[in-house]
């Protein structure tokens, strides 16, 4: 029986005094060796905890070490990683407990407001008993089972869980691996949440995969984060962000590219990128390379990180490996002729099974073919660089975060004094896009946007809540009594919102 469980194990034969991760908050460092103990300490502690194939266990934390471990420990058990979201509000959470149904809940100290009727622990107490605990033999893993379950949101804004496995894992390592250039000498700076795709799966995979170092911060501070990218002790190679983050790093004014010559490049995604901001990072002698993913199919394109192909094609989410298959089509579900916008579909061992407890929402997912259909509209020019156009349904992106609309919309809905509502995104300096609520009230009712924000407070997430209010008399329809958003988005750029 192999004793290399999974690419760790490999890593701490091959490399075992190479450093694998460092806590940047706690000054902690494991080498490959040191952490493919610490894991196998985690698994025996979490088996002895009676986590067993098939089990949830879900984490609410900033980022540090354990979550690391955690997840690789799950993989090795047959059991389920639940990473969540701590920027929810509690009764959101609250939410995501009860569908995930964990065997046992993690949480750190400051959050331990969440209620939670089952078995928890919190994390510190958790890395005492990982560190007592006695390492569990490696086994062979079942790369088609799941091991994580990411939490999205469906089009209706109910939450859902995108069921990965080690299989669809490994595939994201391997493409990013591929188009990020990534080695042993690769050193990644993690300051991406670790309850999304890009924090958990592809600032850690492809690293491991490759044997190089994870650098791991527990929070986005652009001056301290523009330091650690600076640092030559440090030597950070690789760094992920949305572009507002971008933004704030080369507006922050200890921004000095001269010091980040080290990095190979700066990766952004989750959000539209203007070339014009790509282009002034590519003057400073900065590669700025934007790609695509999604929490179902992990990373799907990716740009070059050479600058001059970045300058021809600023504006790109980039090209996809052999290993990722994609399709543009129309509303019939024909290809569209090169160049031509359509829904983008994907097929590969990169995509998930489907969504946790959610039958139909997984069938509703894929086409007669197998195709998953991502809902995003793309176009593709000769040479294989996609575009992502617009999104098929009204969700927009803030600060990197998906918005729904219709979550928003249906906690308004509940105020007495609003008789309708809808939200649309909105261009926005700081955080490119934002939403703006539009709502009739009853007939001499007095209500006020402050009135509507203290409603949404306790019950959605801050970086959820509109930016902007108006008030209208009725919303506009069409004959069949849709709300016509694109009349609400055109009303929104000519008045000046509240």
């Amino acid at each position: 029986m192999s004793v290399c469980a999974d690419d760790l194990g490999l890593q701490a034969r091959l490399r075992p005094g190479k450093l694998a991760v460092a806590d940047l908050a706690s000054g902690r460092r494991w080498t490959y060796g040191e952490l493919d103990i610490a894991v196998a300490r985690c698994a025996g502690a979490l088996a002895a905890r009676g986590v067993g194939v098939g089990a949830r266990v879900a984490a609410l934390s900033k980022n540090r070490a354990e979550l690391v471990m955690l997840h690789l420990a799950c993989a090795r058990l047959g059991a389920i990683y639940v990473p969540l979201n701590w920027r929810l509000a509690v009764e959101e959470i609250n939410g995501l407990l009860e569908d995930a149904d964990p065997a046992l809940f993690i949480f750190e100290k400051e959050f331990d407001s969440v209620s939670f009727g089952g078995v928890s622990i919190g994390m510190d107490a958790l890395a005492e008993e990982i560190e007592k605990a006695k390492p569990r033999a490696p086994a062979p893993i079942d790369r088609e089972k799941p091991s994580l379950i990411l939490f999205t949101s469906g089009t209706s804004g109910r939450p859902k869980g995108a069921l990965l496995s080690e299989r669809n894992l490994a595939e994201t390592a391997i493409n990013f691996s591929m188009l990020g250039e990534v080695t042993e000498r690769s050193v990644f700076l993690c300051d991406s949440p670790m309850f999304h795709i890009i924090g958990l799966v592809t600032n850690v995979r492809p690293v491991l995969l490759r044997g190089g170092s994870l650098l791991i911060s527990d929070a986005f501070i652009p001056d301290r984060t523009l330091e650690r990218l600076a640092d030559p002790a440090l030597k950070a190679t690789h760094y992920f962000c949305v572009p507002q983050m971008a933004s704030m790093l080369r507006n922050d004014p200890s921004y000095d590219p001269e010091k980040l010559r080290g990095l190979t490049a700066i990766f952004t995604g989750g959000a539209p990128h203007p070339a014009a901001n790509i282009r002034a990072w590519l003057k400073d002698g900065i590669s700025i390379v934007d790609g695509f993913g999604m929490s179902e199919a992990g990373t799907v394109f990716g740009m070059p990180v050479d600058r001059k192909i970045i300058d021809r094609y600023a504006g790109s989410a980039g090209l996809a490996t052999p290993r990722v298959q994609s399709r543009i089509v129309d509303a019939d579900g024909k290809d569209v002729a090169t160049g031509e916008p359509g829904e983008l579909l994907l097929k590969g061992d990169n995509i998930a099974a489907g969504y946790w407890r959610r039958e139909q929402e997984t069938k509703d997912a894929f086409d007669e073919d197998g195709w998953f259909k991502t809902g995003d509209i793309a176009r593709v020019n000769e040479e294989g660089f996609h575009w992502l156009v617009d999104r098929r349904k009204d969700m927009f992106i803030s600060g990197g975060e998906n918005v729904y609309p219709a979550e928003i919309e249906a906690v308004v809905a509940e105020i007495s004094q609003v008789k309708e509502c809808a939200m649309v995104g909105v261009p926005h300096e700081k955080w490119g896009e934002a939403g703006h609520l539009f709502w009739a009230g009853h007939e001499n009712v007095d209500l006020s946007h402050d009135d509507i924000r203290a409603a949404l407070n306790d019950k959605v997430a801050r970086y959820k809540l509109p930016k902007h209010y108006s008030r209208i008399a009725e919303l506009p329809r069409n004959g069949a009594g849709k709300v016509l958003k694109n009349v609400l988005r055109d009303m929104a750029r000519q008045e000046k919102p509240s």
